[in-house]
């Protein structure tokens, strides 16, 4: 309680201390960087002025993401308009990009545009095995992709940039500490070799957790080789390693009781989480006058070994995930002369991962607490209720042209075909039992799904300063490997293999999205505001039991999902700058079929998790070079807290949080900083829902403090 005080007083008195050191000094002579200057690779795998992109795509620059030293995602994707992630442990997270906060397989997770995950193994978590804080950048590309992309971006993409290697050598050390246990070492080089040069990076982070038993481990390396063969060829390699040991609560979900007076309190401290993933590709890029070849292979390795906290109150297991990929994507690209500057895009993309998931069922034992709530202390492991191979392959053609029909206006029309297959072997009995519950799996089963998504968008340049942008995008989304062939427990043996074959009638998500923008300066500020209906039909949504906490895969027959989003940034003078990211949307179910009858209950309502509202501001002084001061207003929007829309159990009532950053060169090498989050110590709620007919509520990080130095060699 001393330190909270201690850490409050601190912070408080930070703002007013700070501008009587700093006053009277001199205004920093560095440029801040012009929004037109401003480049993006993700709309089309190859770097393309964001003024001149018809995509809805927001960019975190590798400054933004030193200034922020993003602990958790939750920190930094939140300044992209539209697009926000809760945290649920470690860096565990649930993401909203034009959606309501959830962990559904609806985005397109990639690192230097190479998928991160197979399509078939989808993991909402897959953030986590990137390394944000030493990222080069990041892109956030909203809504059903391009033609260049497929299954996955039917509500966006988040691209992790690596950083760029420099033939000058250099290396770096960031050390920092702060409450809760918390320790961080970032390592980073950079130096020449022969035509070329190479970038190495190591994370290792430490947390005991400011809840019971959360304490997270996580040991991150990159390496990244950039080479020119000449002529216009280059290859670029990268590898990236992650390893997470975590106890996780998944953010442990109190009682309205534990959440405001004991909200360290973990009623899932048995659940942990241990995950490894390894990539390495290798772009091979040759471009002329007017033709590029880009050939990048890859290979992939994900790990896990899950006790999930969700699964305790419902269908208890310990599982355990291991895919292996390789694959290829391909492009080639042609600029052609005449009057129409018309450009052709044709492209392959082609992927085999085979996996197994392992189940064992976990006998519990439990506790109950003064506020009634179930805590579950202790586990012996069970049964083998699940043991299958899946092998996921996919083969998706591509074509997209451009064409300037008229002076000023830009359209682009393409299309991809999709054709994914899975192909299942059971390594189990036909029923499995665990208790009371029993399981049901089909012995193999082979699934395909093909689709055609078209895609059209145009720009429009106003003036020299101002474009307009428009876009219609089709996307299509398969189900993954555990909603096809995990259908989940029931009570009897009966009806176990008739829930197992319902699984497998699940259908593929469909979207599409009408999109309208608007991006430029004007007096010094500079926007982006997008306007968007999002369509999805046949959603994979989750449908819970309230009463047993059951989660149920279906297609729910219809899904809208409408909003307006607004990037806006201005220096209004060397000093001072602010920039904003808000949305205004709804998301609510326009029809609801559930296992093919029609059911009304939720028509019309909105979607539980889905705030209308969602806000990232940033206040930035910079009286001098090298010092630096930035507050951040994080505000969200209230919330239902189940689908129904019932007053019984109401809203969650939204928050309204301040960050503080410091950071002060102390010599020409070192700069000091200091991080201050959550200012107020207000409590909220990084997630809202209920459970077991009781509302509950995920308590967030409260006030806390957090320094450190970075010192650089070159």
């Amino acid at each position: 309680m001393q330190t909270t005080k201690l850490i409050r007083a601190m912070s408080l008195a930070a703002p007013f201390v700070f501008p009587l050191w700093a006053q009277n000094i001199s205004p920093p002579s560095d440029k801040e960087p012009s929004f037109l200057d401003a480049v993006t690779v993700t709309g089309s795998r190859e770097q393309t002025q964001l003024m001149q992109s018809s995509a809805s795509v927001g960019i975190i620059t590798e400054s933004a993401i030193r200034t922020t030293g993003p602990m958790h995602p939750q920190q930094i994707i939140s300044q992209v308009p539209g697009a926000a992630v809760a945290v649920t442990n470690g860096e565990g997270h649930s993401t909203a990009i034009r959606q309501p906060f959830n962990t559904n397989p609806v985005y397109l997770f990639l690192e230097d545009g190479v998928p991160t995950r197979a399509t078939g193994f989808f993991n909402h978590n897959a953030l986590y095995e990137t390394n944000i804080p030493q990222a080069g950048g990041i892109e956030v590309l909203k809504g059903p992709g391009p033609a260049l992309y497929g299954s996955d971006a039917i509500a966006g993409i988040v691209n992790i940039l690596s950083r760029v290697p420099f033939s000058t050598p250099s290396v770096s050390l960031t050390g920092e500490a702060g409450t809760f246990g918390w320790r961080r070492v970032l390592l980073d080089g950079t130096t020449g070799v022969a035509n070329g040069a190479v970038r190495i990076g190591a994370n290792l982070t430490h947390t005991d957790g400011w809840r019971d038993k959360t304490a997270y481990d996580r040991q991150s390396v990159n390496f990244r080789q950039d080479k020119d063969l000449g002529q216009g060829a280059l290859i670029k390699t990268i590898l990236g390693y992650t390893k997470i040991d975590q106890q996780t609560g998944a953010n442990s979900a109190l009682r309205y009781q534990d959440y405001i007076n004991n909200p360290t309190y973990n009623y899932f401290s048995v659940a942990w989480r241990k995950v490894e993933a390894l990539r390495l590709s290798t772009q091979y890029e040759k471009e002329t006058d007017n033709t590029l070849l880009s050939i990048t292979p890859y290979l992939r390795s994900n790990y896990m070994d899950l006790n999930g906290s969700y699964n305790l109150s419902s269908d208890p297991r310990n599982e355990v995930t291991n895919v292996f990929s390789l694959g290829v994507m391909a492009k080639w690209r042609k600029d052609y002369e005449g009057p129409y500057k018309p450009r052709l895009i044709v492209g392959l993309d082609i992927d085999r991962s085979p996996g197994r998931r392992s189940e064992n069922g976990l006998s519990l034992t439990t506790t109950t607490t003064t506020s009634g709530a179930t805590s579950y202390k202790s586990y012996a492991t069970g049964a083998k209720i699940y043991d299958y191979n899946v092998i996921y392959q996919s083969i998706s053609p591509y074509a997209q042209g451009e064409w300037t029909p008229a002076d000023k206006f830009r359209l682009t029309a393409g299309a991809r075909f999709d054709s994914m297959t899975f192909d299942m072997t059971n390594n189990a009995s036909a029923t499995t039992q665990m208790s009371t519950r029993y399981y049901g799996q089909v012995q193999s089963a082979n699934m395909n799904y093909t689709s055609l998504s078209p895609k059209l968008a145009a720009t429009y340049a106003l003036n020299s300063t101002d474009t307009l942008y428009s876009s219609f995008n089709y996307g299509f989304r398969a189900p993954s490997e555990s909603q096809l062939f995990r259908a989940g427990s029931v009570t009897s043996s009966s009806t176990a293999l008739t829930k197992a074959q319902l699984a497998l009638a699940l259908k593929p998500i469909k979207a599409q999205q009408l999109e309208f923008g608007w991006r430029g300066m004007s007096n010094g500020w500079a926007y982006d505001v997008a306007m968007y209906q999002l369509v999805k039909r046949d959603d994979l949504v989750s449908q819970k039991d309230l009463t047993t906490n059951v989660n149920t895969t279906v297609n729910a027959g219809q899904t809208e999902h409408s909003g307006i989003e607004l990037a806006l940034g201005k220096a209004f003078n060397r000093q001072w700058r602010v920039d904003t990211a808000m949305a205004y949307a709804v998301h609510k179910y326009v029809d609801w079929v559930v296992s093919g009858s029609t059911n009304a209950t939720y028509s019309g309502n909105e979607m539980a998790t889905a705030p209308r509202f969602i806000g990232n501001t940033r206040l930035t002084w910079k009286p001098k070079n090298g010092t630096m001061a930035q507050l951040e207003w994080i505000s969200l929007g209230e919330y239902w807290l189940e689908d129904s829309n019932s007053a019984t159990y109401g809203k969650y009532p939204g928050h309204d949080i301040f960050n503080l950053r410091f950071s002060q060169d102390l010599s020409k090498d070192v700069q000091g900083f200091v991080r201050v989050m959550n200012l107020t110590d207000k409590r909220y709620a990084d997630s809202a829902s209920v459970s077991s007919n009781t509302p509950v509520y995920s308590p967030a990080l409260p006030l806390s403090l957090y320094a450190g130095v970075d010192v650089v060699w070159k």
